[in-house]
């Protein structure tokens, strides 16, 4: 993994001095410069605002939209809510990990994809759903998959 360059981060800290409550924000702060919340990141905090390391990952193994290491260019999310599952989504699933070389959770070597799964994205009458970043493509199947995919790296 590359170093992080905190410096970037002096006008976050400097913005949250002095305040109460700040953890949250100033964590979502950090992950907005970075992407993910770096371990370093973690050891400032502290030896900025005397927040124990524990209590930082604390909150940020809490609240699942912290991430703890560097995310994909591009987030696939295959719904395994029980319309998706029973129509196919743990198929596609199966099919995202064995062309991703990933498990769930896992960003691709090249940093193009992470892949994720959620409960239910609330499209039902479209399953089995895929979401990459903010779109969803409904009526999914392991072939239109494989082609979202491919059409992500082609446009990079």
């Amino acid at each position: 993994m590359a170093d992080i360059d905190l410096s970037q981060l002096r006008p976050v800290l400097d913005f949250y001095r002095n305040k109460k409550g700040i953890l949250i924000p100033l964590l979502q702060d950090i992950q907005e410069t970075f992407g993910y919340v770096p371990p370093g990141a973690v050891e400032l905090i502290y030896e900025e605002f005397g927040v124990p390391a524990v209590d930082t990952y604390g909150v940020l193994t809490f609240y699942s939209q912290f991430y703890l290491t560097p995310r994909g260019k591009h987030t696939i999310r295959a719904c395994q809510g029980t319309a998706c599952y029973i129509m196919g989504g743990r198929e596609i699933l199966e099919q995202l990990k064995t062309t991703l070389d990933v498990s769930v959770g896992e960003t691709t070597r090249d940093g193009m994809f992470t892949l994720e799964t959620v409960a239910c994205l609330g499209c039902c009458g479209m399953a089995p759903v895929i979401n990459i970043d903010d779109k969803l493509y409904g009526k999914s199947s392991i072939a239109k998959s494989k082609v979202l995919v491919e059409e992500c790296r082609c446009k990079e």
